[in-house]
């Protein structure tokens, strides 16, 4: 775990403790889950049922990018711990469009919806120890604020969670207590990476001869952006800082201008693949675990070269996605929302990959 992974796993901590009931809602919704098994082997799958319900007396509309419901997982929706260290989640990080209606699933008064997930590829379980499990998935978009009744247009004004009790398990994985492997094998990708390659490179993969000169392009878009970001951060920080980020906080500050930092260095000196094969209708996404490889999506190739949500910006979304980057989350997706968690809660807008992408676009120019 680099530095900044580790800072933001420690003020996470502390604000989940300090705010968390200040800052979140769950409009009545909550979670449950339960373990097929409370004693795992080795090569036991990790399965757990989820049910969520509508508690409250209006029906709810819940984003079903956070839910358990879809063809597969694509968020983070659980925090895993094992002996009491935060399990690091592998699944893959997307940029997608500002939801839509379409994008909501309708919980109606006393409704329940559940599903089995299995963990185990989601987050590194190999190692021997207790694990606890919950279900804890948080967004400013996870409930609609419009479809909820609250008028056309309505903006939900804080970050809306739902989240389960923790359930334990125990795991006889097949590596010792106390392993740390996730650490150690993104340590050695790197390493291994920087001895091949001393400067960045880019290479491609199920990319046409016509795809790899639009990604190039959109590379060099994306370099320029995050070089214009990084020196804006050297100087004095004002209205475009506050758009996207929200009021001027040294911490915050100091945090925002070593994320560009780390972004004008990947783009100029990390060996990036990018790969062409995916038929989703998101932008892209990646692994964070797994610099820096971009999987970029039907959406990437009718975006704009630069300006709002464009193919140079996706790629400074995705970048920051990596842990050794800036290790950032998707709290919102939309200049929309991305302006209006910067007011409502700047902490979580220097966590979120829209909000870097945004800045580094600077559509219209602040």
């Amino acid at each position: 775990m680099n530095w900044n992974q580790l800072c933001k796993t420690c003020i996470a901590t502390l604000a989940l403790a300090l705010c968390v009931g200040a800052q979140a809602a769950s409009n009545g919704v909550s979670a449950s889950i339960s373990p097929e098994k409370h004693a795992l082997g080795k090569t036991d799958a990790v399965v757990v049922a989820v049910t969520i319900t509508n508690t409250s007396a209006t029906p709810q509309y819940v984003l079903k990018w956070h839910t358990p419901f879809g063809a597969e997982i694509e968020e983070s929706l659980f925090i895993v711990t094992r002996d009491g260290i935060k399990v690091p989640y592998l699944g893959a990080h997307y940029k997608r469009p500002a939801p839509t209606a379409a994008d909501y699933y309708v919980l109606k008064p006393g409704a329940s919806f559940s599903a089995k997930v299995d963990l185990s590829a989601l987050y590194d379980m190999r190692v021997t120890g207790d694990y606890t499990i919950r279900y804890d998935t948080r967004s400013l978009s996870l409930f609609s604020a419009e479809l909820s009744g609250q008028g056309r247009g309505a903006v939900q004004r804080e970050i809306g969670e739902i989240k389960s009790t923790p359930v334990t398990v125990w795991i006889d994985g097949s590596l010792p207590r106390g392993s740390v492997p996730q650490q150690e094998q993104q340590l050695q990708t790197i390493d291994s990476m920087r001895a091949a390659l001393a400067t960045g490179s880019l290479s491609f993969n199920k990319c046409t001869a016509a795809q790899q000169t639009t990604v190039t392009s959109a590379l060099s878009a994306g370099n320029t952006m995050v070089i214009n970001g990084d020196a804006y951060m050297a100087g004095t920080i004002g209205a475009r800082y506050n758009k996207w980020f929200g009021t001027t906080d040294a911490a915050r500050v100091s945090t925002v201008r070593s994320h560009f930092a780390a972004l004008k260095d990947a783009f100029a000196n990390k060996p990036i693949t990018v790969d062409c094969g995916c038929k989703k209708t998101y932008y892209a996404y990646v692994y964070p675990t797994q610099p820096y490889v971009i999987y970029v999506c039907k959406a990437f190739w009718t975006a704009p070269m630069t300006g709002t949500d464009s193919k140079g910006g996706t790629l400074v979304h995705e970048m920051s996605h990596f842990n050794v980057v800036a290790g950032t989350d998707d709290w919102v997706y939309g200049q929309s929302g991305a302006a209006s968690l910067a007011v409502s809660d700047p902490a979580k807008a220097v966590d979120n990959a829209d909000s870097h992408e945004y800045f580094g676009e600077n559509t219209p120019v602040l």
